[in-house]
């Protein structure tokens, strides 16, 4: 079986899907590896790293010749890929049915990694997690650069310095980081959900949970593990708990998405301008929307009052290196799973839980329920 690794071309994508440490073991089952040249630059590993491990590299069409399997961060364009290749990566389904359309034409069957589900036997190939957790390591790293005051409280001979206020909007595996990250950095940390179960996950931190608790609340999570789309009348206390927290706060981070929607709104300008003259907002939903109003993708937006509003489109591309190992460690749990290795190559079971959960076009059709509307 070929192994194909591309060079990234999405705009601000830095990440690879391969790094040596996987090569070496994609090789030791008895895999053949090429790796596209430069792959692995903006992520700090060099061609001969690959080599050292036993890939090949080279020209992308030369990559791509006989590829049997192709791992990648985002999906490729279906050019160049054989008929009856498949591709493993974050291919974005909700929003890419063009892609899978051309997938589907190609001959070429594709698995979306986002859609691996949420059970104990998939934990380890879950990039939503992986990349999550350093998105939302990443995203308090860039607040406390923008805020430009100190994190912790200091007491000093000239007198004291209060510790930052950071409040947490969406408490799922980025959220949980951020408010660890925060803590660690001594800040005064609280945190809100549509989901009661948090609320623990919230106090485990160190944080203030900040909720509304209803029956809406209590049946506010899918069986999948995510957030529901909440009601009108949810929403309308959501934003007077919100409008009461968020003039308090130095630093608010909104981590909300629904998966195939577009992201919730969660603060509003007119909140926004409630804050101090100085505080950051951080809007790691900004390209599904925003959760906050006036962010816009890869900008910092300062408003009237003085407070910026970064959103970042890709935020794990901005710790390419560690966020690379990660995927990679993703995709290699993947391929060994369904490895056969008296056969040397991929199998994948139609009835396998996983299988079906993330497959989304074979054989020249686009077969998940979620794509089918």
């Amino acid at each position: 079986m070929k192994i194909s690794i591309l060079k990234e071309t999405a705009p601000n994508e830095r990440r690879v899907a391969a790094t040596p440490e996987t090569v070496k073991k994609f090789v030791a089952l008895g895999a053949a590896v090429a790796v596209e040249s430069g792959a692995g630059q903006a992520a700090d590993i060099a061609d001969a790293d690959y080599e050292a491990a036993g890939a090949t590299t080279g020209a992308r069409g030369t990559v791509l010749e006989g590829a049997d399997l192709v791992l990648a961060i985002q999906g490729p364009e279906p050019e160049g890929l054989r008929r009856g290749a498949l591709v493993a990566a974050s291919l974005n389904p909700y929003q890419s049915k063009e892609l899978l359309q051309a997938y589907a034409a190609a001959g070429v069957d594709a698995v979306a990694l986002e859609f691996v589900p949420r059970i104990t036997r998939a934990q380890a190939m879950d990039i939503l997690s992986s990349q999550a957790n350093l998105a939302g390591y990443k995203a308090v790293i860039d607040a406390a650069h923008a805020y430009g005051r100190s994190f912790p409280m200091m007491m000093t001979a000239a007198g004291t310095v209060p510790a930052a206020r950071v409040f947490v909007m969406g408490v799922g595996v980025a959220g949980l980081q951020a408010i660890a990250t925060a803590k660690r950095l001594g800040a005064v940390v609280s945190a809100t959900d549509v989901r009661l179960a948090t609320k623990e996950q919230i106090l485990s931190l160190g944080g203030k949970p900040i909720f509304i608790e209803d029956e809406e609340t209590k049946a506010a999570e899918t069986a999948g593990g995510y957030a529901k789309e909440m009601s009108d009348a949810y929403k309308a206390k959501q934003a007077a708990l919100v409008s009461e927290t968020i003039a308090k706060q130095d630093i608010v981070i909104t981590t909300a998405l629904i998966p195939g929607r577009p992201a919730p709104r969660l603060v509003t300008a007119e909140q926004v301008a409630t804050m101090k003259p100085g505080s950051v907002i951080v809007d790691m939903s900004v390209v599904q929307g925003g959760n906050v109003e006036g962010s816009r993708a890869d900008e910092a937006v300062v408003t009237a009052n003085g407070v910026t509003i970064l959103g970042f489109s890709n935020y794990p591309s901005r710790m390419a290196s560690t966020a690379s190992s990660l995927f990679a460690r993703n995709l290699l749990n993947f391929v060994q799973t369904f490895f056969d290795k008296e056969a040397g190559a991929l199998k994948l079971p139609e009835d396998d839980e996983i299988v079906k959960g993330a497959m989304v076009v074979r054989g020249g059709a686009i077969i998940h329920p979620a794509l089918q509307a």
